[in-house]
């Protein structure tokens, strides 16, 4: 019999060019079981009921016609007509007899999956024939019933996947998306289920899901079956890898974020099959995936986008019983993948607002127009266009008042959540996991959704005021200065990373617990000082998912640069080490413990003073360990380091000479080493300075204080602050002869040529190798800077 006409197709009898037969989930199921199980994914089997089968159940048993005739006066803007409407068609499909010869091919197929495992459970999954195509993700659409054992639960569950063709929200987007609903045909796929209630489960996508860098694989994740990630139930846990550096053999996990994971699913006896149950605290506070787990999910990632040649967007399951992972479906991601890179949008709030809620932000645009909260699907009938949606999560019922929402906000749900998937489809912003937005904002209150200011989602009071700029990428001209860029927040180094330019000239570190409270933590838990005990209940609430709280510091600050590195590679990022001054560092976490009180900190104990003082000295060792861990283990070799406030040439060798003791040693494995140029002493002795270093890097704002002597925190003598002051002018003149004198490279990440478009042309003017902006600078001072070299050249 010709595979047209079967009923049931095993997955190593199709393939992707069959979707036409079995839908998009089940030919990229049989895609990669036939041809990616021999490369190491591991791919639970089974077989695909056929669209052929749909379509032999409904012309046989007469179901075509009625759907015609209910059909008929379909108005899917009233919401009551299209529910009533769904509910005829679902109730006729779901009570229908299987005609015999269908009902006996299934059951055949589903005993020959038993005689190899008799204690087998399928998972029966929906596959809808114009399902998962690039340009129409039906992704949702349709049901899957889980844990299914027995030939009656089969069929039933066969029916009711059948009826879910007919959902109220597969209807109305078919509509939107202008299918006949006749013309899409339903396929269903019985698969042996994974044991992910005894482990866990989630999703994977080969492509940044916020930001559209394709450069990572972004892994989520919980315990037990993974429809709560899905369904967006669970606040997940995160990880990211970087693509290019795992190919060569590297570890590269530059992100891993632990997700709340208050609840998990799991199978039950009972009419549902599955259920969900609380986790205990000790799963909430510890990562769902070991490294290694991490690492092979991020290769298989890699594996299936290779075979596909696009990016996509994988289910993945760790079975509890034999502690294997595997693939459980994989479809062409549909949202970055069709836009058009050439053109970057970037939002911005013109004006300040009061914050009243905040959460993950998904995507990077903002949206306004008054609250609507809304608890339960039955109730979108009272959404209006424009109207900001809230609650406590959507699944795909809520898709008809999504298209029309300003913004989405949710209590919980993680990045691969069903709000985050089809806001970022249909371009809307949308702050998910907020855990209280329902109980804080008032349905009529007019709010300000902002995405667009990192990781974290705001709502804001009001309706504030914002731009929207555009740029297209082919019209920028090339410079031979090199134009790169100041980053702090590693969150947004993705998009950042996407901004035309040669690098990071300024990548600050950040952290929020005093490394010495980290290294001293199990002789301060032996304390019982009230002040102490406090100290010790913050660092366990940062650090849940780390028993070794030096690892927990090591490990952040690793991902931190490592996903700076990552998202402007393989551009030279350089990484100013720690520059705080006493009184900031007093104010982290632990801080006040080791901190004296300066009357100056601006000019006191901070920078390269600190590195080789023996009070400080292991803490910085843990800087310098954090950095190797990004250029060896991760293979991000283009991480550069600077030291920050050095004095004295003294100062410098002892510096380089610690660093050595911590195993980052200069000119091994590429390492180039660079000096903050800020101090007059730095100008003056640049000669000396240029033996010990491989360059220099203006820090114009110190430089313009310390020349000028004065405060520039003291509003008393601001007016006299300025980094055009002709004696800044000449030192910075001068440095710039020096280093080119010596060979040397010499940059600028200081503010002055972000502030001051004519301090950026005395730049260029004086041959200075490269300026780092800040990035929405980076673009104005790009074509300022090819306007002046252009002069320059006559």
């Amino acid at each position: 019999m010709e595979k047209e006409n079967k009923f049931v197709l095993w997955f190593d009898e199709i393939g992707i060019k069959d979707v036409g037969l079995v839908g998009g989930k089940n030919a990229s199921l049989g895609e990669m079981y036939r041809s990616l199980v021999s490369e190491g994914v591991n791919v639970p089997g089974g077989f695909a009921i056929t669209a052929y089968a749909y379509k032999y159940l409904i012309k046989k048993m007469g179901i075509e016609n009625k759907i015609v005739e209910i059909l008929s006066d379909l108005n899917v803007h009233d919401l009551r007509n299209l529910q009533e409407k769904g509910e005829r068609i679902r109730s006729i499909i779901s009570n229908v007899e299987f005609p015999e010869e269908l009902g006996e091919s299934i059951l055949e197929a589903y005993h020959k999956m038993l005689k190899e495992d008799k204690n087998l459970t399928v998972a029966v999954r929906s596959s809808a024939t114009a399902e998962d195509l690039p340009d129409a993700s039906f992704a949702g659409q349709q049901e899957t019933y889980l844990n299914i054992k027995g030939d009656n639960e089969l069929i039933k569950a066969c029916k009711d996947c059948f009826a879910s063709l007919f959902t109220n929200r597969a209807i109305s987007y078919r509509e939107d998306k202008n299918f006949d609903h006749l013309d899409v045909y339903l396929s269903i796929g019985v698969q042996k289920m994974v044991r992910s209630d005894l482990a866990s489960s989630g999703v994977i996508f080969s492509i940044d899901t916020e930001s559209g860098f394709k450069k990572v694989v972004f892994i989520t994740g919980s315990w037990g079956l993974g429809e709560n990630v899905v369904q967006g139930k669970v606040n997940p846990d995160e990880y990211y890898v970087f693509k290019p550096t795992l190919k060569k053999g590297f570890n590269p996990i530059i992100g891993k974020k632990l997700g709340s994971k208050e609840i998990k699913m799991v199978y039950t006896s009972g009419m549902e099959r599955v259920k969900n149950v609380e986790t205990k605290e000790e799963e909430r506070n510890s990562f769902i995936l070991k490294d290694e787990e991490i690492l092979k999910l991020a290769e298989w990632a890699v594996i299936i986008e290779d075979h596909y040649e696009k990016p996509m967007d994988i289910e993945w399951a760790k079975d509890g019983s034999n502690n294997k992972l595997y693939i459980v479906q994989a479809r062409p991601e549909t949202v970055h993948s069709q836009q058009d890179m050439n053109v970057i949008k970037t939002y911005k709030l013109t004006e300040e607002g009061k914050v009243l809620v905040e959460g993950q932000a998904v995507g990077q645009m903002i949206g306004q127009g008054p609250v609507n909260i809304i608890e339960s699907s039955k109730e979108i009938e009272k959404f209006k266009k424009g109207e900001v949606l809230v609650t406590d999560m959507t699944d795909p019922d809520w898709e008809p008042i999504m298209k029309i929402a300003a913004a989405i906000v949710t209590n919980k749900g993680g990045r691969t959540c069903h709000a985050a998937i089809v806001s970022r489809e249909l371009g809307i912003p949308c702050v998910i996991g907020s855990e209280n937005a329902t109980e804080i904002l008032k349905s009529g209150q007019a709010v300000t959704a902002s995405c667009a200011e990192g990781e974290r989602g705001k709502i804001y009071e009001g309706l504030l005021k914002f731009k929207i700029d555009e740029l297209k990428l082919e019209e920028l001209p090339k410079t031979k200065t090199k134009i790169m860029m100041n980053v702090g927040i590693p969150e947004k180094a993705f998009t950042q990373g996407q901004i035309p330019c040669d690098g990071v000239g300024l990548a600050r570190e950040e952290f929020i617990i005093h490394p010495l409270a980290l290294i001293n933590y199990e002789e301060l838990k032996k304390s019982d000082k009230r002040e102490i005990k406090k100290i010790i209940a913050e660092i366990d609430e940062k650090t849940k998912a780390y028993s070794d709280k030096v690892q927990f510091f090591i490990d952040n600050l690793a991902q931190g640069i490592g996903k700076i590195a990552a998202g402007f590679y393989p551009n030279d990022v350089i990484v100013r080490l720690s520059d705080f001054k006493t009184n900031e560092y007093a104010n982290l976490i632990g801080g006040k413990l080791y901190e004296p009180e300066e009357s100056n900190p601006m000019i006191g104990w901070r920078g390269a003073s600190r590195y080789y003082d023996e009070e400080f000295k292991p803490a910085f060792g843990l800087e310098c360990i954090a950095i190797k861990k990004v250029r060896e283990e991760m293979g991000l070799t283009n991480v550069k380091v600077m030291v920050p406030f050095c004095r004295t040439p003294e100062e410098g060798k002892k510096v380089v000479e610690i660093m050595k003791e911590y195993g980052l040693v200069q000119g091994e494995n590429d390492l180039e080493l660079y000096v903050m140029c800020e101090i007059p002493s730095n100008v003056i002795a640049a000669e000396e300075f240029a033996e010990i270093f491989d360059g220099f890097s203006i820090g114009s704002n110190d430089l313009t204080q310390l020349t000028l002597g004065l405060d520039r925190d003291s509003e008393l003598v601001s007016h006299i602050y300025d980094e055009r002051n002709i004696a800044v002018r000449r030192l910075v003149k001068q440095v710039i002869d020096v280093a080119k004198r010596r060979g040397r490279k010499i940059g600028i990440c200081g503010q002055a040529p972000s502030d001051y478009p004519e301090f950026a042309e005395f730049l260029v003017e004086c041959g200075i190798d490269s300026m780092s902006l800040n990035p929405d600078t980076v673009i104005k001072t790009k074509l300022l800077v090819a306007e002046k070299e252009k002069k320059l050249r006559g």
